[in-house]
C-alpha cells in the first residue's frame, strides 16, 4: 500500500535528549528507544469512515515520537495497517449499498490526504489486511501446527473457525495487567465473542473466521476459505516488516486490552523469546459532548470537514498538542479558536528580521519531548519566545539576534510538525 507524501523536516542544530515515554505496561517513564534505531508500530485505520480528531490526535502523538527519536539521531523504522477487511466495514458498506471494497479505498484516501495536511510522516512500510492475507494464513497455520491454536466448527454450517489458546502462552496478560474480571468485560465490549459454543476459553480470540455467505473470502490452505480475525493482523504485518521484538506498540488507550494483549500473544508463539513491543505506549480518547469521539457514537468531529469549513490544519494540530497525548480531553469550539491565535502570534513573532535568541527556545523544546512528549510545556516555550520578541521589538529591538526566527521556526516544525 502506498503512503501519503512525507513532509520536509528541517534540519536543526545539535541533537535532543533520549526520549522517555510512560509504558502503560509498567506505569513508568522509560527510554523509548535505547539504541541507534528506533522502531516502532502504530495500530491504522478501519477505513470505513472519515478521519475523525480522536484519530487525528492519536496519529499526531506518534508523530511526534517519530520527530523527537529523529532529533536524537536515530535511524526509525515506523510501520502501520490498515485494516480493510472487518466487520464495521462490510456493515457500512452493506448499510450505505457501495461496495466494501469501494468504501475502503475512499476512505483510505481521505486519511491520507488528511494526515498529509496534518503534516504527520508516514511510516515507512504501510500495509492492508488484504495484501497480508498469505502471510497471516502461514502464521495462523504455523499456530496450528505448534498446538497454540484450535479450530471450532461453524454453527449450523460447513467450515470451522480457527482460536487461538492462549493457555499455551505463560506470559499472557503481562501487557495490560489487569484483573481477570477486567480482562472478560473489555474482551465482551471490544469485539471479542466470550460466549462462542466450542471454545477452550472464553477469552480465545479469533485468528481466522470461515467463509459466510455474503462475505468477503481468501483461500486458507488448510484453514479452508475465509478471511483473518483481528489480533493477528497486527502481529503478522509487525513481524514481517520489523520483527517478532520491537521498541514500541502504540494507538489509543481502548487498545490496550484486549488488542495489543492479543496482538502481542501472538508474536509469542510466533517467535518463542520475542517480546513484540517492549514499551507499549497509548493516547488518550477525544470526548465531544460528554463522551467519547467514536464511529459507533457518531459523535464525530472530521478533520476532512474542518479543513473543507477553511480551518487551517496547522490550527487543527495545534489544538491537538496543545493537551497531552496521554491525557482523554475534549475538542471543543474554543479550543480550536485558540490554537487560531496562536498560530497568528506566533506569526506575527516571526514577522520581524530579529528575534531574542532562539537557542534557549530549542533546548526547551527539545527537554519538553524528552519527558513523555510534552507538548503543552513545549508550546508554552514557544508561546514564551513569541511573547518576548513582540514586546522588544516595539521597544526597538536592542539585543535581537538575526535569524532567531528562522531557528524558531525549524524548531517548530521539526519537532511539532507546525508548519508556518
Amino acid at each position: 500500500m502506498l503512503t501519503w507524501p512525507a513532509p520536509q523536516i528541517p534540519e536543526l542544530p545539535g541533537h535532543g535528549g533520549p526520549v522517555r515515554v510512560h509504558d502503560s505496561s509498567s506505569g513508568e517513564l522509560v527510554v523509548a528507544a535505547p539504541g541507534p534505531t528506533a522502531s516502532l508500530y502504530v495500530c491504522g485505520i478501519t477505513p470505513y469512515d472519515a478521519t475523525h480528531l480522536g484519530h487525528a490526535a492519536t496519529y499526531v502523538a506518534f508523530d511526534v515520537l517519530h520527530r523527537a527519536w529523529r532529533d536524537e539521531g536515530k535511524t526509525v523504522r515506523h510501520v502501520s495497517n490498515v485494516t480493510d477487511v472487518d466487520d464495521p466495514l462490510l456493515e457500512r458498506a452493506a448499510a450505505t449499498d457501495v461496495d466494501w471494497r469501494e468504501l475502503a479505498a475512499d476512505q483510505i484516501a481521505l486519511y491520507s490526504e488528511d494526515m498529509t495536511a496534518l503534516g504527520v510522516v508516514p511510516p515507512d512500510v504501510w500495509s492492508g489486511v488484504v495484501e497480508s492475507v498469505p502471510a497471516i494464513v502461514a502464521a495462523v497455520q504455523a499456530l496450528v501446527a505448534a498446538g497454540a491454536a484450535y479450530a471450532v466448527p461453524v454453527p449450523g454450517g460447513p467450515g470451522q473457525d480457527v482460536y487461538a489458546d492462549l493457555a499455551v502462552d505463560d506470559a499472557f496478560g503481562t501487557v495490560a495487567h489487569l484483573a481477570p474480571e477486567a480482562m472478560a468485560a473489555l474482551f465482551a465490549e471490544r469485539g471479542g465473542d466470550p460466549d462462542r459454543a466450542g471454545k477452550r476459553h472464553a477469552l480465545d480470540p479469533l485468528l481466522w473466521r470461515a467463509e459466510r455467505p455474503g462475505e468477503p473470502s481468501w483461500d486458507g490452505g488448510s484453514l479452508g476459505a475465509g478471511r483473518p480475525g483481528w489480533h493477528i493482523e497486527c502481529a503478522v504485518i509487525a513481524q514481517q516488516a520489523i520483527g517478532a521484538s520491537f521498541d514500541v506498540e502504540g494507538g489509543g488507550n481502548d487498545l490496550l486490552f484486549p488488542h495489543h494483549e492479543m496482538s502481542t500473544s501472538h508474536l509469542r508463539l510466533l517467535s518463542p523469546g520475542a517480546t513484540g513491543g517492549r514499551v507499549h505506549v497509548h493516547a488518550g480518547m477525544v470526548g465531544l459532548d460528554g463522551e467519547k469521539m467514536s464511529k459507533s457514537r457518531g459523535n464525530l468531529v472530521l478533520v476532512s470537514a474542518l479543513r473543507a469549513a477553511g480551518v487551517e490544519p496547522m490550527a487543527i494540530r495545534l489544538a491537538i498538542l496543545a493537551h497531552h497525548y496521554r491525557g482523554d480531553w475534549a475538542w471543543t469550539d474554543a479550543g480550536l479558536v485558540d490554537a487560531q491565535h496562536r498560530l497568528a502570534r506566533w506569526r506575527h513573532a516571526m514577522s520581524g528580521n530579529g528575534g531574542v535568541d532562539a537557542e534557549p527556545l530549542l533546548a526547551q523544546v527539545r527537554a519538553a519531548l524528552a519527558e513523555d512528549l510534552d507538548t503543552p510545556r513545549a508550546l508554552a516555550a514557544m508561546d514564551d519566545w513569541a511573547a518576548r520578541t513582540v514586546h522588544e521589538s516595539a521597544r526597538g529591538g536592542a539585543g535581537f539576534v538575526e535569524g532567531a526566527p528562522g531557528l524558531a521556526a525549524r524548531t517548530i516544525d521539526a519537532l511539532l510538525g507546525v508548519r508556518l
